[in-house]
């Protein structure tokens, strides 16, 4: 047998695809880490302003004069709305002017992402500075001291999603991508509703009682953790009952290279740029980040629109799955599976 023929014998045409996909999928992932994390600055942070009548138009123009508009102040009438807002998440931060002293209070939440307290430090330092006035910081949410840099919740639920579509994939390359009737579906979401219950309830005890990680219920982790595992894990079904075994490879591209950098983890969405920023809320890695840090550090508050999201992952998820299971009534042969049929013989 010839170079040529043995060649074409080892690489088929479908296995050259595979191949070009993964290349393309490993250059969309470093230019979507690189170019999400690379440099990140705040941008637009929505930040309070408590000052006397006086003071205060004369600060929120120069706030919102800043290099690069870092800010985007609104106005607040004391330091208990402040305080209200910041752990209602309306806003990331406030700065409360003393108008009896020279000593003012900028508040922060580092359990929403200890990076972005800082850079807000930063700024009003230099703006204290330039107005003669010394800066104090409180922390009105601050994170676990066993919770370096925030990180923790954006762990948890990376470990989440790559359960939900590794456990998917397994389901699928077990005996064919496509499922081949409705009933085959059905028990393939049973199953990943199964395995969803258990890494939720894994994932909240392991950051929670044993390494203590995150504080919080560990009830509304494990709800939390279970529904992210189902909805990235039926997302991943459908997608591999559009496409086949090249579906497990998009339900990567949407959790992984695009998911990840946009969540909110290492740098909180105000600190992304716009393309991340926009996309991060919308997909299952930055709507579990999102939540997980609410009921950490944030008393629950403002979730709906991230349990939202992930439901409708899972709804839809589920139901393109089973409208797709109930239009084919005989086997397929998979590719996958003629493979491993081969391999087997």
């Amino acid at each position: 047998m010839s170079l040529v023929d043995e060649l074409k014998s080892a690489v088929t045409p479908r296995a050259a695809l595979l191949v070009v996909g993964v290349f393309a999928l490993q250059l969309l992932f470093i230019t979507s880490y690189v170019g999400a994390l690379h440099n990140p600055k705040p941008t637009d942070v929505p930040f309070g302003v408590a000052a006397p009548p006086q003071v205060s138009a004369g600060l929120m123009k120069q706030l919102e004069a800043l290099p690069g508009d870092p800010l985007d102040p609104r106005t607040v009438a004391d330091a208990d709305e402040a305080r209200d807002k910041i752990m209602n998440r309306e806003i990331d931060g406030a700065l409360v002017v003393n108008p009896a002293g020279r000593t003012d209070t900028l508040l922060v939440a580092s359990g929403g992402g200890t990076v972005l307290s800082s850079a807000l430090e930063k700024i009003f330092t230099k703006v204290e500075e330039t107005q003669r006035r010394e800066l104090r910081t409180v922390d009105v949410a601050p994170a676990s001291p066993q919770d370096f840099d925030g990180l923790s919740a954006f762990y948890l639920v990376v470990g989440w999603c790559v359960g939900g579509y590794i456990c998917a994939a397994i389901l699928a390359i077990s005996a064919g991508s496509r499922p081949a009737n409705r009933e085959r579906a059905i028990i393939r979401l049973g199953v990943l509703a199964v395995y969803s219950v258990l890494g939720g309830l894994g994932g909240a005890v392991i950051v929670g009682p044993i390494l203590d990680a995150l504080p919080g219920s560990v009830a509304a982790l494990w709800g939390l953790g279970a529904l992210v595992v189902f909805a990235v894990g039926a997302a991943t079904l459908a997608l591999q009952s559009v496409f086949g075994i090249v579906g497990i490879g998009l339900a990567i591209l949407l959790v992984v290279v695009l998911g990840n950098p946009s969540a909110g983890g290492a740098f909180p969405a105000p600190m992304l740029p716009p393309f991340w920023k926009a996309i991060g809320p919308a997909l299952p890695p930055g709507a579990g980040t999102w939540a997980a840090r609410s009921i950490a550090y944030f008393k629950g508050n403002d979730m709906t629109a991230s349990m939202l999201v992930l439901a409708a992952w899972a709804v839809v998820g589920s139901a393109v799955t089973l409208v797709l299971s109930s239009m084919r009534r005989k086997p397929e042969g998979e590719p996958i599976a003629t493979e491993l049929d081969d391999v087997k013989h």
